[in-house]
């Protein structure tokens, strides 16, 4: 960082309730302006202007905050007021090991003031508004959908602790299947309340997320959705669902540079113990984004359970009014990893390190068709 004489870092610890804010002074090493303020963006615009009428035009001021559950409302407010705000990845935030026990809200403050100046972070690029709606919106039918896979448990714990069980063998949740529970009677009121309030959760949380669905599907047609989410459907293994919350949990794409980036950020790229020489690779990280994580890994599986050289109708039919060469990229990265799973397979490796390594590989793919880079290779 040149000239970092001329520079002020403004540490922000943020809750729900307050802010903790201190100003890093790089000339003496220390720490200057140490306040707990309400949970206000026009506190922390008060702040920011009084330290720059203090040091003078001359001095540039940075500030920063943690990405938490408070979201991106002080990033917006500090950037529309003009003033420099980053949004920080926690676990990319630099902390000395050991020797420091005490965590306190004006430590944090301090530790993020630091890790601003030296440059010791990654920055989480805010969504856009209309992004983070719609993000929030797909992330609710996500909870809904794993609210009716564990009432459908509960339902089959309790007919399962009544000896019900189903007289033919296959697929559960069939047309058959849910004829056979509705003919289910029991002897006494109480056991026949108690599975009809199962039952009736688990028909009302299928209906809530159809529902959600199809409004998905129609936010999926909006202008600044069709295109991305047309192309992403392309893939074999990725639907209307998955392609409109990657468009929404990613929004710019170019802040990726390389492929690598992508996946990295996913935490799909294997970690790294390396000691006296030694180098040792391990598991996938599962840093950065966990939801995206496991819709590329639920892709993965689809992938790997399709025909490797047959295209379904549903597939052509998605892929329908898309230019040949974003069809022609998007099958070569479909039958690639079909090819990928089976070959680890056979090599004797475990299901789940196919299917990891399948995903990372469906992020390269994707970072390709989202940034153009369509014709070159991905690593």
């Amino acid at each position: 960082m040149s000239n970092k004489t001329s520079i002020r870092t403004i540490g922000i610890d943020v809750h729900k309730d307050s802010y903790s804010l201190c100003t890093y002074c790089p000339e003496t090493n220390s720490f200057a302006g140490e306040i707990t303020t309400e949970s206000s963006s026009r506190m922390v615009a008060n702040y920011i202007r009084r330290l720059q009428k203090d040091v003078g035009p001359n001095v540039s001021i940075i500030s920063g905050y943690e990405a938490g559950p408070t979201g991106f409302g002080l990033h917006r407010d500090l950037s529309k007021a003009g003033l420099d705000c980053k949004v920080m990845a926690p676990t990319t935030i630099y902390e000395k090991k050991g020797g420091n026990r005490v965590k306190t809200d004006r430590s944090d403050a301090r530790k993020i003031s630091k890790a601003l100046y030296w440059g010791a972070f990654k920055e989480v690029v805010p969504l856009s508004v209309e992004d983070e709606a719609t993000r929030d919106y797909i992330r609710m039918r996500d909870d809904r959908n794993g609210a009716l896979k564990k009432a459908k448990q509960q339902l089959l714990s309790f007919l399962l602790r009544k000896g019900k069980h189903y007289p033919e063998k296959g697929t559960s949740w069939t047309q058959k299947y849910r004829a056979w529970l509705k003919s289910i009677t029991f002897s006494l009121p109480v056991d026949q309340l108690t599975f009809d309030e199962y039952y009736a959760e688990v028909c009302r949380l299928e209906e809530a997320v159809e529902r959600f669905d199809q409004q998905i599907e129609e936010y999926s047609q909006e202008d600044r959705y069709r295109e991305n989410v047309g192309r992403l459907r392309c893939f074999g293994g990725i639907d209307t669902h998955t392609a409109m919350a990657i468009v929404c949990e990613i929004g710019d794409f170019s802040r990726f540079p390389t492929p690598k980036a992508f996946s990295s950020f996913i935490g799909l790229c294997p970690g790294q113990q390396s000691s006296g020489g030694k180098t040792q690779m391990t598991g996938i990280t599962k840093a950065g984004n966990s939801n995206l994580r496991r819709l590329l890994t639920e892709s993965a599986n689809s992938m790997a359970r399709t025909t490797m050289f047959q295209k379904s109708k549903r597939l052509k039919a998605r892929q329908a009014g898309n230019p040949a060469c974003v069809i022609a990229y998007a099958d070569r990265g479909t039958s690639r990893i079909r090819y990928k799973y089976h070959k680890m397979i056979r090599e004797g490796k475990s299901s789940n390190l196919a299917k990891a390594a399948c995903a990372r590989e469906i992020a390269c793919f994707v970072w390709g068709m989202m940034t153009g880079n369509i014709y070159g290779e991905v690593a």
